[in-house]
């Protein structure tokens, strides 16, 4: 499973979409346009994200345009994967 479908799971289950994101793309909007994310349920994504791939963000890294689209937010995971890799 790459990365990406990986992303689309952890939003699955940090939103409780109940499989609706299996059929996110990359362009689906997310911030605005899906209710069930707010500004609670950001946190607990980013904390998803976070433990699930063994991860941490800094401050810097989260903005506003990280979660406007599922491209986004999964360039944002695979940007952490490759900098703590090196």
């Amino acid at each position: 499973m790459n990365v990406y479908e990986q992303v689309l799971r952890v939003l699955d289950s940090a939103l409780n979409l109940q499989g609706r994101a299996a059929t996110f793309g990359p362009a689906t909007p997310l911030l605005g346009a899906l209710p069930e994310l707010d500004s609670m349920a950001v946190l607990a994504l980013i904390t998803e994200l976070e433990t699930h791939f063994g991860i941490t963000f800094s401050d810097d890294d989260l903005h506003a345009d990280v979660f406007a689209s599922v491209g986004s937010l999964s360039a944002l995971v695979q940007q952490q994967l490759a900098r703590q890799a090196t």
